[in-house]
């Protein structure tokens, strides 16, 4: 068959993409209607890191996102992005959670699963292929395509003949970085077609600008699939526009078929909310056109960008632009796709900033180099290895890094407790705990009140006037507090919301405007006098550990776990003091010497600046052996 066919890719990766996965589910409902006209092969509607972005940014539940584009696009089949033992995450996922979670999104909407594995190690998929053949839906193979001494065309066809065998219905050339060519995608997809036989679907990002070149040569080379974006979310880092591949291709034999006054009738409405939004078109910009150099992807280079502005370092990007291929070549070459484009851009961001190279290393990259996120495609400099994995546990090529994780569904759902009320709710604390369990709270405590709130309704005439958001926060108050009942009195009016099981207030609150809580809190204590409240000088021979960035404090490795160090703690060199999470990783914050933990300055969860001192330690000072 040689019409060419569509994937549109707009709601997630065109606005992962350009927009940082900032798009709300009220920004798509209106036009889903429209999209579902089209007659794409498919919708790329969730995965990647739409589902971590909406608890994070936008406190939307990613589960009600997919049920709702679903019910809205009935006439298309969705597509969701896996990043195969790491699902929509970050690290690796036990089998069951990973079969659980494939299953659950099947249930909810998704039919065409694209399953990548960052370094292409055929391990890393099985548990996913196997997932997504058991639930029946469409199980799409992703080759991660980049360029160095170990990516060949051989290494590229025997990877698709792996997950061939897993029982893939497709196979996706995944171009993230915008580094094919014409010629590279013409000679790929003749190959992928006569060595594999099943359909080839080509992804690539506009980024230096081949990409619709790529698509003509690959279309003349017999590609089944290609993926484009609507024009406001195309271009740049994001996909060539969808108007473009379907105007070039009209009186030829791979014509679309589909209609472009349709898809500018979407094209603008998309424009509108790009204005309405402030958000900024795909360009490529001198930086973009070098990616025949510096290898990043689109994605990645859109985080790049936010992350060094939020950390006050925008005008360092050229110098981070140039680190990243070198970091990348002491480290085997890994494929710059989630997650390891994270990894290693985070790692020339560190090296850049800090100025100096290998001196903060992120969990990740540790648990990367140790073999732990599979197996590197090339050699990583035995210098590195030994300066980041130091003593310990390397793991060896024939252990599969999935079989170390055991986690249970059960294990996880004893942990989060009554905060999740479904099957998804649990899996959406296994893959995201802390985001998880702060979203889940809030909705839990958004829920309690609008119950109390209805059986309140009674007490309330209709032209009483109540502000719901400040309920909700007293709610919040009195839950944390042991406060029994929360009584509001405006204008003479009195409502007086209860928690479950407590007492009436004994009498109302004298106050207008105003809200009160009961019982009343006991009266503040004295002020201390001055000179007791001043700390004394810390001696000259401490020092300070400050955040290497901006992110979030985490005093211990995972919530409920103990903390890495408390005051009073002796420590070793380079020894784990904390973690700062930034840019999606949990990097960790190392001691510069043997001391003696003596203050902590941060509060755990807190946010934390550059700069922003973390711990004070007392160096511990080496006597010299005496002689005998």
């Amino acid at each position: 068959m040689s019409r060419l066919q569509i994937m549109d890719t707009t709601i997630r990766d065109g606005q992962q993409s350009l927009w940082a996965t900032r798009m709300s589910i009220g920004d798509m409902l209106p036009i889903l209607p429209k999209m579902d006209r089209v007659g794409y092969w498919a919708i790329e509607a969730w995965g990647g890191a739409t589902f971590d972005s909406c608890m994070r940014f936008l406190d939307e539940n990613p589960w009600d996102r997919l049920r709702s584009i679903n019910a809205a696009t009935p006439n298309t089949p969705l597509s969701m992005l896996t990043r195969g033992q790491n699902l929509v995450g970050y690290k690796h996922y036990s089998r069951e959670i990973v079969n659980r979670f494939i299953k659950a999104s099947k249930r909810n909407g998704v039919h065409v699963f694209r399953v990548f594995d960052a370094l292409n190690d055929i391990r890393n998929v099985v548990d996913t292929a196997e997932a997504v053949n058991e639930c029946g839906g469409h199980f799409e193979g992703a080759i991660s395509y980049t360029i160095s001494p170990v990516h060949t065309l051989d290494s590229y066809l025997e990877y698709a003949q792996q997950l061939k065998e897993l029982g893939a219905d497709s196979i996706c050339v995944k171009d993230m970085a915008g580094l094919m060519t014409p010629y590279r995608a013409e000679r790929i997809v003749k190959a992928l077609n006569a060595e594999i036989g099943l359909p080839v679907h080509l992804h690539c990002h506009y980024v230096g600008g081949m990409a619709p070149a790529n698509y003509l040569k690959a279309a003349e080379a017999g590609v089944s699939i290609v993926d484009t974006a609507s024009a406001p979310l195309a271009f740049g880092n994001s996909q060539p526009a969808v108007e473009m591949i379907v105007a070039a291709l009209q009186e030829s034999r791979y014509d679309t078929g589909l209609d472009l006054d349709l898809l500018f009738e979407i094209a603008e409405y998309w424009e509108e909310v790009r204005k309405r939004s402030h958000y900024k078109r795909g360009v490529s910009s001198l930086i973009h056109m070098q990616v025949y150099s510096h290898q990043v992807p689109g994605g990645m280079m859109s985080n790049l960008m936010s992350q060094l502005e939020v950390q006050n370092a925008s005008d360092r990007l050229p110098e981070v632009m140039k680190e990243i291929p070198r970091v990348r070549a002491e480290v085997g070459y890994p494929p710059l796709v989630t997650p390891m484009s994270q990894i290693v851009g985070t790692q020339a961001v560190f090296n850049v900033l800090t100025g100096k190279r290998w001196g903060v290393v992120s969990k990740e990259m540790k648990d990367y180099i140790c073999g732990y996120y599979g197996k590197a495609p090339g050699r990583i400099d035995p210098e590195i290895m030994k300066k980041v994995a130091g003593n310990s546990q390397v793991l060896p090529d024939d252990v599969p890094p999935s079989s170390l994780v055991t986690t249970t569904y059960d294990e996880v759902a004893e942990e989060v407790g009554d905060l999740a009320q479904s099957e998804e709710d649990v899996l959406m604390y296994a893959l995201f705990p802390n985001e998880a369990r702060a979203f889940l709270s809030k909705h839990r405590a958004s829920e309690k009140v609008d119950f109390l709130m209805q059986e309140e309704s009674s007490n309330i005439k209709e032209d009483d006037y109540v502000d719901i958001n400040q309920i909700r926060e007293l709610v919040r108050v009195a839950e944390e507090s042991g406060v029994g009942e929360i009584v509001v009195e405006d204008g003479g009016q009195r409502i007086a919301v209860r928690m479950p099981g407590a007492m009436p207030a004994a009498a109302p609150v004298a106050a207008a405007p105003a809200v009160a809580a009961a019982p009343a809190a006991p009266a503040a204590a004295p002020a201390a006098p001055a000179a007791a409240a001043a700390k004394p000088e810390r001696p000259a021979n401490w020092y300070a550990v400050k955040a290497p960035m901006v992110g979030t404090f985490y005093a211990a490795p995972a919530p409920g776990e103990p903390a890495f160090v408390k005051v009073g703690d002796e420590v070793a060199a380079n020894q784990t003091l904390c973690i700062v999470e930034a840019m999606k990783l949990m990097n960790e914050i190392t001691a510069e010497e043997m001391g003696t933990v003596r203050e902590v300055c941060v509060k755990d969860a807190d946010p934390v600046e550059f700069g922003t001192v973390l711990f004070y330690i007392e160096p511990h000072s080496v006597q010299p052996v005496s002689e005998q």
